[in-house]
């Protein structure tokens, strides 16, 4: 399911509700969450197009295809219980 901010339904599972500086604002399962790029520093650079395609990845996860990235919707709902451990390897950033 391809979200984009015109169709932003009640029936819509998950969506993308705002993209700023800051973050980004989803509507999970009818709740809403703003993400910080501090919790999800790989979106901050990622393109628009690709952040808006979000989808469920069963019943409780969202992922963005795009991307290769998921979220469990616990980790929205309680953040402080799932701590940024992911860093990135210095090679990241060599030019192959």
């Amino acid at each position: 399911m391809q979200t984009d901010l015109k169709n932003n339904t009640s029936s819509t599972s998950v969506s993308v509700l705002m993209i700023n500086a800051q973050g980004i604002m989803l509507s999970v399962l009818g709740n809403d969450y703003f993400v910080s790029y501090n919790r999800i520093p790989w979106m901050q650079d990622a393109p628009v197009r690709s952040v808006l395609n979000v989808q469920m990845s069963g019943n409780r996860a969202i992922e963005w295809p795009d991307l290769d990235v998921d979220l469990e919707i616990e980790s929205l709902q309680h953040p402080e219980r799932y701590p940024l451990v992911m860093k990135r390897n210095p090679l990241d950033y060599m030019n192959a």
